[in-house]
């Protein structure tokens, strides 16, 4: 859990650069969101991105955890 939680923040660190205190203004994580869910990236409100990152929070937290496994790999600890 506390191994996901800080992948989780260092992704969110890295994918908000120049945006940390208000993601949903970032330029990355809009073209993600605007790829996964449809919604144009231009019109994308604190709302919408709240609301689907709450409402798909299980495949968020795969995703953090298969980002951990693939860093890990990388880096040569899953050998």
């Amino acid at each position: 859990m506390f191994k996901g939680l800080v992948s989780l923040v260092g992704f969110l660190w890295v994918a908000t650069k120049g945006s940390r205190l208000r993601p949903w203004r970032s330029e990355y994580l809009r073209w993600r969101v605007e790829t996964y869910s449809g919604k144009t990236a231009g019109s994308l409100r604190i709302r919408d991105f709240l609301g689907l990152f709450f409402s798909e929070r299980r495949q968020m937290t795969r995703f953090v955890r298969w980002m951990g496994e693939v860093r890990g790999l990388a880096e040569g600890k899953g050998e």
